[in-house]
């Protein structure tokens, strides 16, 4: 399983690269973060901040997230010992379940869900119980989440605002999710990266359910918020005797670094809120835009309420395999996207066949060229 999720991502960016395809398929910025961030990052440099940094993370990034989960959630945090800066959110993750999953322990994830899930689940020992999301609403099923609820069930990881469907979860679905957890002594692990960037709803974290601060672990990170992916900052936040176990795995993995760029994510992260409404703003059009123009070429464009991508079936225009498609693009029409059953276990899923994914996180006139050459390539 992990290998063929594997295998579609880097045949995808593989093809876009040899093609020079326009590439709506990686979730990454074409353009760069907030220069205030960039400048904070050279003066890092320049001030010396270039050896390793403590295992826990600069005390600078510490406070900034401890004070963000007061001032955004309410949530109370101590910077000494409930914070653990990463490699990124997946090393955060990843240090999270080979932390808490041993041999044979179960854990609940929405599916689809992102790709480097499962195969971290497998490293740790652990197999994977996947609780399906349907198109086109994407909605939690309370009789779903039951049926993958068993014995060996010890870690809930949730993503929202999720990847790769854009849902963010609601109020009532958080607290079946909280009550799961509670009844059956679960941790959640909650992957919240984009939890700015939601252009429809609300994001509410699951650690501000009644009864979850205490078993959560919350993960973001700098690089979705303030378009800098390459940077590589991530945390996890939450009750000392979690992130403790994190750290103890983390110290093992990378021990620490990226310290001039955790000098700068400090002062982003403290950066007022008013600036990351502006790039929601701007991400809002551009979703918008290709949600529009891949409806006038015939898609059925699903709803995205948050994140980098939307999702749209591609069978209104003749094109049942979204993975067969999304191989031909590239070659035939110069624009490269993801298949959304890249996304799930099982082949061959009929949920998720015909769906595409695509990233609005580029240039509006990258946009609209993408658009125009699938237009053409479609009237061909």
């Amino acid at each position: 399983m992990a290998a063929a999720r594997t295998n579609v991502f880097t045949e995808m960016t593989a093809l876009a690269m040899r093609t020079g395809a326009i590439n709506l398929g990686q979730g990454f910025p074409d353009e760069d973060g907030p220069s205030a961030v960039i400048d904070a990052a050279i003066e890092a440099l320049r001030a010396g901040h270039n050896q390793y940094a403590p295992l826990p993370g600069v005390p600078a990034l510490r406070d900034a997230v401890c004070a963000h989960q007061a001032r955004r959630y309410g949530l109370e945090v101590d910077p000494e010992t409930g914070v653990q800066v990463t490699f990124g959110a997946t090393e955060a993750i990843a240090s999270g379940l080979f932390a808490l999953v041993g041999s044979g322990d179960e854990v609940l994830m929405l599916e689809p869900s992102f790709d480097a899930y499962a195969p971290i689940v497998e490293r740790a020992g652990g197999r994977c119980a996947p609780v399906a999301l349907s198109p086109p609403d994407w909605r939690l099923d309370p009789d779903a989440l039951a049926a993958a609820v068993n014995h060996r069930t010890r870690v809930l990881l949730l993503n929202s605002p999720h990847n790769p469907t854009g849902r963010v979860l609601e109020l009532s679905e958080l607290e079946q999710l909280a009550c799961v957890c509670i009844e059956r002594d679960l941790i959640a692990i909650t992957d919240e990266v984009y939890e700015h960037l939601v252009y429809d709803g609300h994001h509410t974290p699951l650690a501000t359910i009644p009864g979850m601060a205490q078993r959560t672990l919350t993960v973001s990170s700098l690089g979705k918020t303030h378009s800098l992916t390459g940077w590589k900052v991530g945390w996890a936040s939450g009750p000392p005797e979690l992130v403790a176990r994190v750290r103890a795995i983390k110290q093992f993995l990378t021990f620490a670094g990226g310290t001039p760029f955790q000098h700068a994510a400090a002062v982003a992260v403290a950066r007022p809120d008013d600036e990351v409404a502006v790039l929601v703003g701007e991400l809002r059009v551009k979703r918008d835009r290709l949600a529009r123009g891949l409806g006038r070429l015939g898609f059925d464009v699903l709803p995205t309420a948050g994140t980098y991508f939307l999702n749209a079936d591609a069978s209104p225009v003749d094109h049942d395999d979204a993975r067969e498609l999304c191989l031909r693009l590239p070659e035939e029409a110069g624009v490269a996207a993801i298949p959304l059953s890249a996304f799930v276990a099982a082949p061959g899923d009929d949920r998720t066949r015909s769906i595409i994914r695509f990233a609005f996180c580029k240039r509006e006139q990258v946009i609209e060229d993408a658009l125009e050459r699938l237009g053409a390539w479609l009237r061909e």
